[in-house]
């Protein structure tokens, strides 16, 4: 089998092109995707050159880590069958390229284990699963708090606010630097930081990824409050010891979803607890991903770009 794909090459370098496609085995499924979105933090960091080593990581690679179609062949020892829409977070399944991602295809073969299984009316919507379970990650479970101040209105900041609000959580306090980006907010306030006097906030998430935002926090947070990295970072961070010591700051990191932060997300989805509209503010022909991907890093009115596969071969 072969598909059409996105290809970075290397640093700004994209095209589409004809990929051979590894053969499926008992446990896998065939997917055609329908959508997949562009992620403005880690696909970025790959576009500019910027994105530090990973295992799998090099050139020429597949990117996109969402994508949502339908199985047209599934393995005997699978539980998915042909026609299930499902969400996959990408594939290795490349002769000639890297498939750390591996999302931004026509076609792609994955473990059948790796896909979980949507609702058809999700749309291009499914898309943006794995970013709400990045964002469920950063604060489900027993020893982790509910924000009280979100930096940053972006997608992932939309869905940290919503997640809150679902689970029963006051509703936190939103910054936004950008005037155009703080519309959009449903049942949360979204100030400008210098608006904002607050110095006692008890937990603070960050889904900004601005590299100096430790040492404006360290002024921000309660004597023993938490900072939470839920956005990602090219680079070393620093911060000052003096203001983090004064306040017995904690810092923690959060990294990428689990398969159960998947299930747990899609089931909120599906109950109507949290909702995924309004995120997607452009959709391109994945014919035009050329001038889809620099669109989506360098457009501010940009939150969310999805490529539709639909017309492409």
């Amino acid at each position: 089998m072969h598909a059409t794909a996105v290809v970075l090459s290397g640093p700004k370098k994209l095209s589409l092109d004809q990929l051979e496609l590894v053969a499926p085995g008992d446990d896998d499924i065939v997917v055609d995707v329908s959508y997949s979105g562009i992620s403005t933090g880690t696909e970025k960091l790959f576009w500019d050159g910027r994105m530090p080593p990973f295992p799998g990581m090099g050139y020429p690679l597949v990117p996109g880590y969402e994508a949502t179609g339908e199985v047209v062949d599934a393995g005997r020892a699978t539980n998915l069958a042909p026609g299930d829409r499902v969400f996959v977070p990408g594939a290795n399944c490349y002769d000639d390229a890297r498939g750390l991602f591996g999302g931004a295809t026509k076609r792609l073969v994955t473990a059948a284990s790796r896909a979980v299984k949507i609702d058809a009316d999700l749309r291009a919507e499914g898309a943006l699963l794995a970013l709400a379970a990045t964002a469920r990650h950063s604060m489900a479970g027993l020893d982790k708090a509910m924000p009280e101040l979100i930096v940053g209105h972006g997608v992932l900041g939309r869905l940290l606010a919503r997640l809150a609000i679902a689970a029963g959580a006051p509703a936190p306090v939103v910054w936004e630097v950008d005037p155009e980006r703080r519309v959009g907010a449903e049942g949360y306030e979204v100030v400008d930081p210098d608006a904002d006097e607050r110095r006692d906030y008890k937990v603070i998430y960050d889904a900004s990824g601005a590299p100096d935002i430790l040492n404006l926090l360290m002024g921000r947070i309660a004597k023993g409050g938490e900072i939470v990295l839920a956005g990602f970072f090219p680079g070393d961070i620093s911060f000052g010891f003096v203001p983090a010591f004064m306040k017995e700051a904690r810092v923690r990191v959060a990294a990428e979803w689990t398969p159960d932060d998947l299930v747990a997300t899609r089931q909120l989805v599906d109950a109507g607890a949290l909702s995924l509209s309004g995120l997607i503010t452009h959709t391109e022909t994945a014919a035009n991903a050329t001038t889809a991907y620099p669109k989506a890093f360098d457009d501010p009115a940009c939150l969310k770009m999805i490529l539709d596969w639909s017309d492409v071969q």
